[in-house]
């Protein structure tokens, strides 16, 4: 087992907890979900066995055939203890995970044959070690309950804490101190375990929370030089409705397409989970649908109705991450999935395989805009995939919603002004030939269809009264545009 040890020791070394060995693919480290570089050329099925050596006993092989999946505890010297999840892996391959922290690990027995719950059970348990699945924060102090209670009533949309310094709130768009009272000590704060500050060191990490008379929030916990710090994210207690939105034009007809890609994209804190969750809930009410949604964390509440099942899934509680995530989802029956985040190569071909297989999917990117988010997608994957990709993207991807919040001109609160792409046949066309530089013309050019340029969108709120000029200015991305639409 020396040879894996090797590799075992990098993955400490970088902070990581997860390697990723598979048969003729080159091998992955991630940080509790996280890719991390690690340049090593693919392995042949002969190269992993060898490197998994007394992994693969006679008892172990029968495993993989009798139950197709085998879960074992390993102890590297001087390194610490994996749990292990063997797979097969395409013809005769295999594909093997270790998890760092598998104490709780123990080797499966043949004795029983496993049904398809049990083995997702197991396979649960192998994925997310117990270590891991304890939840950061030990539960919602009095303190922080309070704190989040002020912001509420501040309508704020967020909340900033740092070690030795006031707290922080966001409104508007805006940020205000509460009071001259800084806190000592953000991880007492938080409720954080011993365990946690330590994990904390080297790595952020992500948590949501109910709070009585508040709603949920969503806490994201970091390092930073003058201590630690979080950000608190306040959600409403449910999903809105769509109506409840004040869209500038409708886009909710989306929830009823059967099948296709749609993206919602923009810049953090624009509100891209909220028309996410919202055309989710849309799609419950007017459907009758098995929706899973893959999250990071979970945020909005949905409620499954008579005729709708909701399957919702954490990434890094119930699923290591998002592209693990979306290989479990397709063989769980869904009509529709909700991808929070397509960050990575692996995560946006599963999605786009998804689309193009009979599921609609409903996602969220970031980019400033419509056309950015087609050019991100493309350029995420390996250069010899991009006309793959891009013919991908002209099969499948149905609506592009580009959105930005803008404060009102009267009274309190933000409004979404938005940029909207619909992929009609010519659309596809440009995206195909990887003529991205067209997309803004065909959305200017595209009203008719339901397209409107982000532009118009802000000229529109302006001359409704309902934005100031300055804001539509701050926020376009083409100033002559705004101008000759504000003129006309």
């Amino acid at each position: 087992m020396a040879r894996v040890n090797s590799l075992l020791s990098i993955v400490i070394d970088q902070g990581a907890n997860e390697l990723r060995l598979v048969s003729d693919k080159e091998p992955k480290m991630l940080a509790y979900g996280a890719p991390r570089k690690l340049s090593i050329p693919t392995m042949s099925d002969e190269t992993v066995r060898a490197f998994l050596g007394d992994l693969l006993s006679p008892e172990t092989e029968q495993l993989l055939r009798d139950n197709g999946r085998a879960d074992v505890r390993y102890d590297a010297p001087d390194i610490g203890t994996f749990h292990v999840a063997l797979t097969p892996h395409g013809e005769g391959g295999i594909s093997a995970v270790f998890m760092k922290g598998g104490a709780s690990a123990s080797r499966v027995t043949a004795a029983t044959p496993r049904t398809d719950a049990a083995r997702a059970d197991a396979i649960h348990e192998a994925v997310v070690p117990a270590s891991d699945r304890e939840p950061p924060m030990s539960g919602v102090s009095a303190d922080l309950a309070s704190l989040v209670s002020r912001a509420a009533q501040l309508r704020a949309s967020d909340l900033h804490l740092t070690d030795g310094e006031p707290p922080v709130v966001r409104v508007d768009g805006a940020l205000r101190r509460l009071d001259d009272t800084a806190f000592r000590d953000v991880a007492s704060l938080l409720g954080l375990s011993d365990g946690a500050k330590e994990r904390t060191r080297a790595r952020s990490f992500d948590a949501g929370y109910d709070i009585a008379d508040v709603g949920r929030v969503r806490v994201h916990v970091f390092s930073t030089a003058d201590g630690l710090a979080a950000a608190v994210r306040l959600l409403p207690p449910s999903a809105p409705s769509f109506a409840s939105l004040d869209m500038p034009v409708p886009f909710d007809d989306v929830v009823s397409l059967p099948h296709g890609l749609v993206l919602v994209c923009g810049a953090t804190g624009s509100g891209k989970s909220t028309t996410l969750a919202s055309l989710a809930q849309e799609a419950l009410r007017r459907r009758s649908i098995v929706l899973v949604t893959l999250e990071d964390p979970i945020e909005y509440k949905l409620a499954p109705t008579a005729r709708s099942l909701v399957r919702r899934r954490q990434v890094g509680r119930e699923v290591t991450d998002f592209a693990s995530g979306l290989r479990d989802a397709l063989r769980e029956d869904p009509d529709v999935l909700l991808v929070g985040e397509m960050r990575d190569a692996e995560t946006i071909a599963l999605a786009l395989t998804a689309a193009e297989t009979g599921h609609l999917v409903l996602a969220s990117i970031h980019s400033r805009g419509a056309t950015s988010a087609v050019e991100r997608i493309v350029d995420a994957c390996p250069p010899e995939r991009h006309a793959q990709v891009r013919a991908q993207l002209a099969e499948s991807l149905r609506v592009v919603v580009g959105q930005r919040l803008v404060p009102r001109a009267r009274g309190t609160g933000r409004i979404p002004a938005v940029e909207i792409l619909r992929v009609t046949r010519g659309v596809a066309s440009l995206i195909r030939e990887g003529k991205t530089a067209q997309l803004p013309s065909a959305i200017q050019s595209g009203r008719k269809d339901g397209s409107i340029s982000l532009e118009r969108s802000l000229a529109d709120r302006v001359k409704a009264g309902e934005i100031r000029a300055e804001d539509a200015r701050a926020n376009a991305n083409d100033l002559d545009a705004l101008q000759s639409y504000l003129a006309s």
